[in-house]
């Protein structure tokens, strides 16, 4: 009999959650790497040292060691997922050669980069571009990814990564709407008298919503609105704000281009605007010497450019006398 049918073979997915909390002696870093809860790591490895008839962990204070057993284990582990890379690279290096990956979160992928990628087709119309839209942070060397333009709040920076622009969030509504007489917009009280257009999603921490943390940095955490629609996509969100339907919370950049083009409109001005952080573009070390890697953040940093030249009067964080304010939470 085949020596390797004797032997029971140990889950790939065990052995990837194993790998994880091995790298990180954290089972909640682990969780976060893998897109998994605290608690499904902790099964996986209670489920692996079963099969295995050994503890691979044992708890010290505020932490994680690996027993000897666990310290063998990550060795044959990491070993192994390197040959298996280093197959993958060689059974792909003809398709990566044509193919980019890119990976964002949801709402910048879906009103931003998605909408700009028909001009960098006209540049290298040889390339396929894949775009992973996630919001949790995905471990690109394992994911064979090229590159992520990833958020981080007020005072944190990206490792590794460069700085692509600030994100900034203000009321946005259409034209028509701003100009209604019956319900003036002036002042963000006047946001009592309309409809407000909101993403709802669940976080780890919670349910999400775009309008509260506006709404309490400018003190109106009390505010009754009109009504409220609420959305589980920003790009909802957005092309209700189009349609007239009431005043969304703008990101910026993601509505660059309505507000260059008129589309939608800023009725309060740069005074109400919310810092949020910043984006960076954080490349893959592998695939930091592609040339087609290369055009790409070429051609994404004037992009970035041009979308710095919007309009005084509609651009976030411009104009004589603009304030902003800083905040910290969920890109």
């Amino acid at each position: 009999m085949d020596a390797r049918r004797r032997h029971q073979r140990l889950s790939l997915d065990l052995l990837k959650g194993f790998d994880a909390a091995a790298r990180h002696l954290s089972f909640t870093r682990a969780a976060d790497e893998l897109a998994l809860t605290q608690s499904a790591i902790s099964r996986e490895i209670k489920a692996l040292e079963e099969q295995l008839g050994q503890p691979l962990f044992v708890r010290v204070h505020r932490g994680l060691r690996l027993t000897d057993a666990g310290q063998e284990l990550q060795r044959a582990v990491a070993a192994a997922f390197d040959l298996i890379d280093s197959a993958t690279d060689k059974l792909t290096a003809a398709q990566r050669a044509e193919t980019l990956t890119v990976t964002t979160s949801a709402p910048l992928a879906s009103t931003w980069l998605v909408p700009k990628l028909t001009s960098f087709f006209r540049l290298r119309p040889d390339v396929a571009v894949r775009c992973v839209a996630v919001d949790h942070r995905v471990d690109l060397e394992r994911e064979r990814m090229d590159l992520a333009i990833r958020w981080a709040p007020a005072g944190s920076t990206v490792e590794g990564g460069e700085w692509l622009f600030d994100l900034r969030r203000l009321p946005v509504c259409a034209p028509a709407l701003a100009s209604d007489p019956a319900r003036p917009l002036r002042t963000p009280a006047d946001l009592g008298k309309h409809v407000l257009l909101d993403l709802e999603t669940s976080t780890g921490q919670g349910q999400w919503s775009d309008w509260a943390p506006w709404l309490d940095a400018m003190h109106l955490g009390d505010l009754k609105p009109a009504g409220a629609l609420r959305f589980s996509h920003y790009d909802q969100v957005v092309h209700a704000a189009m349609e007239g339907s009431g005043v969304a919370i703008g990101r910026y950049p993601h509505t660059a281009r309505q507000l260059r083009e008129g589309t939608l409109i800023a009725p309060l001005g740069p005074e109400a605007t919310l810092e949020w952080g910043s984006y960076y573009l954080l490349v893959t070390e592998r695939s930091a010497g592609r040339p087609v890697v290369q055009d790409f953040i070429a051609w994404l940093r004037e992009e970035v450019r041009q979308d710095s030249a919007i309009p005084q009067q509609s651009a976030p964080g411009k104009g004589r006398g603009a304030r902003t304010r800083r905040a910290s939470g969920s890109g």
